[in-house]
This record gives structure tokens, C-alpha cells and sequence, in this order.
């Protein structure tokens, strides 16, 4: 279990996340700290970190569609007191956390964050806050071959004491070819924070109150700055266009991608792997390429899944085969595919699917809020919605359950063993018995005994020597 702050003995910790930009160059309506990556808002990635650290408080700073982003992160994230602050209007990253001081107590280390910088991580942000032990003034770093655009860090020598921060435009020649650069995450007691924020100004080429001024601030009064050094620029990475959020979705799956591919995964090809949630694989999983996966997926021992599926919130168990171009959509009901079975192609898992072992479900065959029992099979072109399905079922092509009347949805239970021939309607509610057959083409509205035969479809009549009406010659 991962140990909080708290428990280690550093005080409470409070979070402040920067999201009130804009964010022009996404070209974008929706507000940029909105805008995905691996299936979730860049914003909701970085609370969710807040949150893992043991955050008391997250105070989100919103402007730009700030309505829109408290809206979307109303209940987004767990383990964690959200709470918002409006920035209206944007007067600098200073003024933004001035915004939020009013809602951060004295008592706590306060840690800055960035709403588009969504990849963070957990360990970086507990060693941030160990370095500021609270009482320092802690700020990440990393080294850039070409820091433009990007404050650059000030020491006394080199390897020295921090002074200051220098935002790109504000630097002269020499400092611009400095490599070490302030990444906007610091950690930094309440109390001290405060006092800096009171007395920041905007005599800069941008006319904004820098948040980054503090660190001069805390060197005058003697306060140390320390730098806790970063490697790893994913995640210090921001995203400020469509090109930088592609390019960070492509680095973070193959992060995902190796790190499954670590654990005995095999990936047809790791550039083509989409992970949208958590993936739990058991030995020997293979999968094949053009794959996303979304929501929580567990894959048991020896599953393999084909080529350009999509599956979503679902547990497929040990030695299931998922053919390509199957789709399943689990949402909060999941769906689970028993050992065994075979699915697709072209498959639709919906929710509530819950296939036992060895089940077949065939090329264009949906299943929704359904419970197909061991070998049941329904191998094309049918429709199973509302359905308990026995064992060893054989369900037709082209079969469909009727189970919805325009108001209400009604269930149909079919027995084991039964057959359904092609082209049939069973209209919910009905019980197919036991053993039963119910023959092609017929349209069955009541329940049937077990063993028997039911057909139910007009009587075939034939016309001999009938001629098909001729077109009339062209005056």
C-alpha cells in the first residue's frame, strides 16, 4: 500500500492545478485541459495523481470554459477534496495561484501543477515533497538540449544554489543558454507561498504576475531553493496543440505497451496498441494489431485477441479467442466471455453479456443484457437482447429475440439443449422449454413444452406454370 505524505511524516498536502488557459493553438472549442489522452481529460489525469499522493485538497484554478471544466470534473476523481478557484481575467501563472490562496491552509505543503501536463508522476511528486520537507522551496527540473520557450533555472555556480527563475522572455543571451529549465512543478510550505504571492509584480516583457518570481523571493529571505532533477521529459511534457497531444499519446501507449510486453504480453506490433484504461493479462496473451482497449479489461491465461477490436469494461477468461473486428462494449454492467469461447468476427458484445464456457457468438451476432450457459452457440447474422440462454443451445442465423414492446423490455428464457432454426422471432416474454426446436422462419409468441417442435409460419402455397407480369411495349 502506498504510503501518504502524511504517514510519512511530512503534514498535510495540497494541491493547486493551473487549467484556466485557453489553449488557442488546439484550434479546439472545448477548453485544452478537456481535450484526451489515452481516453481521459488531460486534467483529470493530473487530479488523479494529486490524489494518489494523498492530497487533502485539490483546488482546480478554471477561466477559459471554466463552467464547461467544473461540470466535467464534478465526480471524476476519487481520494480527494476538489474544490475550484475562477481566474477571471488570466493576469499570469502568479495570479493564477493567487486565486486559490484564499482556499489553501497555512498548515500544508502546497504542490503546483499544470492542467495540460498530464503525466506527472506519483513518485516524482513524492520526492518533490520530500525535498521541501516544509520548510523549503522545492522545484522540478529538467535539462533540455533546447530549452526555448522555457523559464531557465539560476544557480550561483553551476550545480549551485537557485536564485531565480527566468521566463525565455525575459532572459538575456547568457541565461537563454542555460539547459536546465523549471518545469511549473514545485512544492513549497502554505505558509511561506503566501507571503510571495502578496508581493508579486508584473515589470516583465509580458506584463503577467509570474508564479516563478517567487523563487528570487525566497532567496532574498533566505528561504532555500533546492532543484530536484528530472530525467524523464514525458512527464514535464505539455500539451499546447493537436500535434503535441498525438505525439504524447503515441509515447504514453508505448509506454503501456512495453510494460505489458514486460510481463510476457505479446503485441503483434506495440506502435499499434491502445490502452484506455487498466489491462490485467494472464501468461500467454497475444494480441493483435489496431487493438483498444478501454475502461478495466482483465484477459486470462492464453487469450488472444485479433486484429482491430475494441473491448471495453469486460473479463475474458482463460483460452477465449476474440476473432478481428469484434466490439465489446461493457460500460458499468461488463461483460464476461467464458473459458473457451469464440467470438467474432464481427462480433457486438453489449452490456450485460455473460457468456460461459465454450460459447460461439458468430460473425455479426449482437448480445445485449444476456446470459448464454456453457456451449451455446449463435454462429451469424442474430440478435440475443434480454435473453437466458441454456447449455448447448444452437440459436440461427438471421434469429432475433423480440424483447422490447415500444414501452418495456421483456426477457426470453430458452432451455438447454433447444435448437432455432433460421430466420426466427421469439417475442419476449416467452420460455422455450427444454429440448425443444423451434423450426425456421417462424414467428413464436408463446411458450413452448420441452421437447417439442413448434412451427409457426403461413402455409406454403405454389402456382403452376405462373407467368410474371411483362413490361408494356413503348409506344
Amino acid at each position: 500500500m502506498n504510503q501518504t505524505p502524511q504517514q510519512d511524516n511530512l503534514g498535510p498536502v495540497d494541491v493547486v492545478i493551473m487549467a484556466a488557459g485557453k489553449g488557442t493553438r488546439m484550434k479546439s472549442k472545448w477548453p485544452k485541459v478537456l481535450h484526451r489522452l489515452a481516453g481521459r481529460a488531460l486534467l483529470a489525469h493530473v487530479a488523479d495523481t494529486a490524489a494518489r499522493v494523498g492530497a487533502r485538497d485539490v483546488v482546480v484554478v478554471t477561466g477559459h470554459g471554466a463552467a464547461e471544466v467544473e461540470a466535467a470534473m464534478a465526480g471524476a476523481v476519487s481520494g480527494a477534496n476538489l474544490r475550484f478557484a475562477r481566474q477571471e481575467p488570466q493576469l499570469g501563472t502568479g495570479h493564477a495561484v493567487q486565486q486559490a490562496a484564499p482556499l489553501l491552509p497555512d498548515d500544508g505543503t502546497v504542490v503546483v501543477l499544470s492542467g495540460d501536463v498530464p503525466l506527472i508522476g506519483e513518485d516524482t511528486l513524492r520526492a518533490l515533497i520530500a525535498a521541501s520537507a516544509g520548510e523549503r522551496l522545492a522545484l522540478l527540473t529538467i535539462e533540455f538540449d533546447d530549452p526555448s520557450g522555457y523559464g531557465r533555472v539560476i544557480r550561483t555556480t553551476a550545480g549551485g544554489e537557485v536564485t531565480a527563475v527566468v521566463e525565455h522572455k525575459d532572459a538575456n543571451e547568457a541565461q537563454r543558454a542555460m539547459r536546465e529549465i523549471y518545469s511549473g512543478v514545485m512544492a513549497v510550505p502554505a505558509r511561506l507561498l503566501k507571503g510571495w504571492l502578496a508581493r508579486l509584480d508584473n515589470k516583465n516583457a509580458q506584463g503577467e504576475y509570474y508564479l516563478t518570481d517567487v523563487v528570487k523571493l525566497a532567496a532574498a529571505d533566505g528561504v532555500p531553493v533546492v532543484a530536484h532533477i528530472t530525467t524523464d521529459a514525458l512527464q514535464v511534457a505539455g500539451i499546447n496543440s493537436p500535434a503535441q497531444l498525438a505525439a504524447l499519446e503515441r509515447a504514453w501507449q508505448l509506454r503501456q505497451a512495453n510494460a505489458l510486453m514486460e510481463q510476457g504480453v505479446r503485441l503483434a506490433d506495440p506502435a499499434r496498441f491502445d490502452l484506455r484504461g487498466t489491462l490485467d493479462c494472464g501468461s500467454d496473451v497475444e494480441i493483435d494489431v489496431n487493438c483498444i482497449f478501454e475502461g478495466a479489461v482483465s484477459l486470462g491465461e492464453g487469450v488472444r485477441i485479433g486484429a482491430n477490436c475494441v473491448i471495453a469494461n469486460a473479463r475474458i477468461e482463460a483460452g477465449a479467442v476474440i476473432h478481428p473486428f469484434t466490439h465489446i462494449e461493457g460500460e458499468k454492467a461488463g461483460v464476461t466471455v467464458g473459458a473457451g469461447a469464440l467470438i467474432g468476427p464481427f462480433a457486438r458484445l453489449r452490456p450485460g453479456a455473460q457468456l460461459g464456457a465454450e460459447v460461439h457468438i458468430g460473425n455479426f451476432v449482437e448480445v445485449k443484457n444476456s446470459t448464454l450457459a456453457a456451449g451455446a452457440k449463435a454462429n451469424h447474422l442474430a440478435y440475443l437482447g434480454d435473453a437466458t440462454v441454456g447449455e448447448r443451445v444452437n440459436y440461427g442465423a438471421g434469429s432475433i429475440t423480440a424483447n422490447y414492446d415500444g414501452a418495456n423490455k421483456h426477457r426470453t428464457v430458452i432451455g438447454d439443449d433447444v435448437h432455432v432454426g433460421s430466420n426466427c422471432v421469439l417475442v419476449a416474454p416467452i420460455t422455450i422449454g427444454a429440448g425443444g426446436t423451434v423450426g425456421g422462419g417462424s414467428t413464436i409468441n408463446k411458450s413452448t413444452e420441452p421437447g417439442a417442435l413448434t412451427v409457426a409460419r403461413g402455409k406454403q402455397v405454389s402456382f403452376a406454370n405462373w407467368k410474371r407480369p411483362q413490361k408494356k411495349p413503348k409506344a
